[in-house]
């Protein structure tokens, strides 16, 4: 989820003007503040609970997909947002994190056998909390000091567990529509379209066996 310190192949691509970091963490918590406020001001329609939830969990989803954007941005159209993706990917587990907080909460009223109930019978629910999970570490070690300590080579093999993180948040919301209108399956698509990038980049970059000679 933390953004590298050096840039790969040595391209730099298009640096955007600098923002503060800090400016994103408080532009990216703009829609939790006004769903809260809305909450607060009765203006999320006849459920306003399940709104709120529905609405942080995607709000996580599309940091999700922004955090895995930065790379087929700089290596596509040399646009560099590097520096950014930590922060990036910081926001998408606040966001899961109140996502579970009201649901835990204000759905579930902190009933926890309730909980564990649905986590065994709702599939939906059981990868939202798988997902969550694989996203505690990963926000834990988000900070220089922790690749420090595991070193950079297996800092990075675990922030790849955001790959499935991102799958699981997809079919998370695409489970718990329980239809199959455009909107989640479009987010399933970015996904999609985002980890084959990737998957396909890599498989071109494997060396050819060595020939043999006699």
């Amino acid at each position: 989820m933390a953004g590298r310190a050096s840039v790969q192949g040595g391209k730099r691509g298009f640096a955007l003007p600098q923002v503060p970091k800090l400016l994103v963490y408080v532009v990216g918590f703009i829609p939790a503040v006004w769903l809260f406020y809305a909450g607060i001001t009765d203006q999320l329609g006849a459920d306003p609970m399940r709104y709120l939830e529905q609405a942080l969990g995607l709000w996580a989803l599309r940091f999700l997909i922004a955090t895995l954007a930065i790379t087929p941005l700089r290596q596509l159209f040399s646009i560099n947002l590097l520096r950014y993706r930590r922060a990036i990917g910081l926001l998408a587990f606040y966001y899961a994190l109140l996502h579970l907080i009201t649901y835990m909460v204000l759905d579930q009223g902190l009933d926890f056998a309730a909980i564990g109930a649905d986590i065994v019978k709702r599939p939906y629910i059981t990868i939202g909390m798988a997902t969550f999970v694989i996203l505690v570490p990963l926000a834990l070690t988000s900070n220089n000091a922790a690749i420090r300590r595991m070193g950079g080579q297996a800092w990075a093999k675990l922030h790849r567990l955001v790959y499935i993180a991102a799958i699981g948040a997809a079919l998370h919301f695409i489970l718990v529509v329980k239809s199959w209108p455009a909107e989640p399956l479009i987010y399933g698509a970015i996904v999609a379209v985002l980890l084959g990038y990737r998957l396909v980049r890599s498989l071109g970059r494997r060396p050819e066996p060595r020939r043999r000679t006699a």
